[in-house]
């Protein structure tokens, strides 16, 4: 069992009050509040620390750079990657699938090859592959799912051909909260010598994450949704195919020689990371990583398990209410709408009530499209998050309900 008072003692904006009322924030999915300890270490770098990295010979330089560095290694230990330049940091789960979208599909990808995604993914997962369409005529297959929420795995078996060359899927809905097979999915493509990309985004705050062990080519995260800062993110890529694909981005840092005549590029990771890298965010990412880590990833994936089952229980017994995403196994989200209010409606009213969720298509168009419907309301939960603000979130969706 978790403190979760105690837990919630480092989130200063647990206490804020919304419109007279105590907040409760179920918006996780969206973004992770921050603890005191990530706020901390930032103010810490920019009073005590700031200075360009990589290049300085000044003490602050060669401070903040072994402060950058040790950071990469906390993230290559926390997803056990082999090595630390295997660990490309960037802006966030968006920009590492570009990055790999337009890098890995300039060195391998031709006119009718073909990239697996499937029918959850988010737009930042869709969008890419679609503009590296438009570029170079590749062609998108696209993994159905079934009622629950889930994919359909015989069909992605059969998605393979000579022409399939990356599969690109998330490893847990932002909508559905539906936990895909990635073990399997990666496992099926090597079959074919296929690699794969998994987008962590949902992922990597909530359950263990060894990239070895699925042996995943590629996996993509973001600071802000574990407890880290916004601007700072994480593309983990094998060696082999990172050393194969060319620079996303030109400038200073990526290089090892320029001249007018040509330009060597530089090694790992650095070949990745053109400018001035965000050694602020990457420092601060690392201790959220840290904080992350003390209280026990199985110890939060138990928890949250606990409270989606105890909302799942409580909710099912409003009138009208219908799910979106009921797989077995299923994250801490839970995406519904009640009879025909319609979800903005609800959201509204609830924030009026200190209840923050989070509205729309969750820009997951195309699985809004597979439903029939425009969006949906979406509670997502968080360690700090209790069982009493569940049960007050129950009565406001009842009380909003009630007023239709």
């Amino acid at each position: 069992m978790l403190d979760t008072q105690k837990i919630r003692m480092d989130f200063p904006i647990l206490n804020r009050k919304i419109y007279g009322k105590d907040l409760i924030y179920f918006d996780n999915g969206a973004t992770t509040q921050k603890p005191l300890c990530v706020i901390e270490k930032m103010n810490e770098c920019y009073l005590n620390q700031n200075s360009n990295i990589h290049r300085g010979v000044h003490h602050l330089s060669q401070e903040a750079t072994m402060a950058h560095e040790e950071a990469r290694k906390s993230v290559q230990k926390f997803i056990n990657a082999a090595h630390d330049h295997e660990i490309i940091f960037t802006r966030g789960t968006t920009e590492s699938i570009n990055l790999v979208a337009f890098a890995f599909g300039e060195a391998f990808l031709k006119e009718g090859d073909e990239v697996i995604i499937s029918t959850m993914e988010h737009h930042s997962n869709i969008v890419p592959w679609q503009m590296l369409q438009d570029r170079k005529g590749i062609k998108l297959r696209i993994i159905p799912i079934n009622e629950k929420g889930e994919l359909d795995m015989e069909a992605y078996k059969n998605m393979f051909n000579e022409r399939t060359k990356l599969v690109s899927v998330m490893h847990v809905s932002n909508v559905l909260g539906t936990i895909n097979p990635v073990e399997e999915i990666i496992r099926i493509a090597h079959t074919h010598d296929v690699p794969v990309l998994i987008d962590g985004a949902q992922a990597i705050a909530h359950t263990k994450v060894d990239v070895q062990a699925l042996d995943a080519d590629f996996y993509v995260f973001s600071g802000h949704k574990i407890y880290g800062p916004n601007g700072i993110g994480v593309l983990y890529g094998k060696e082999k195919w990172l050393n194969a694909m060319p620079p996303y981005q030109g400038g200073g840092e990526m290089i090892a020689t320029v001249s007018f005549d040509k330009t060597v590029y530089n090694e790992l990771p650095f070949k990745f990371e053109a400018g001035t890298p965000d050694y602020v965010g990457s420092v601060a990412l690392a201790k959220a990583l840290e904080y992350v880590s003390a209280i026990g990833l199985e110890n939060i994936e138990a928890y949250e398990t606990e409270l989606l089952h105890y909302a799942m229980e409580g909710l099912s017994k409003i009138d009208g209410i219908r799910f979106y995403g009921t797989a077995d196994h299923k994250g801490a989200v839970i995406s519904f709408l009640v009879r025909d209010i319609h979800h903005y409606d609800m959201g509204m009213l609830l924030d009026k009530l200190g209840i923050a969720v989070r509205t729309g298509h969750h820009c997951a168009q195309p699985l809004m499209q597979h439903y029939g419907i425009e969006g949906t309301v979406r509670a997502s939960f968080s360690f700090y998050n209790t069982k009493e603000e569940i049960d007050t979130f129950i009565k406001a969706v009842e009380r909003v309900s009630n007023m239709f």
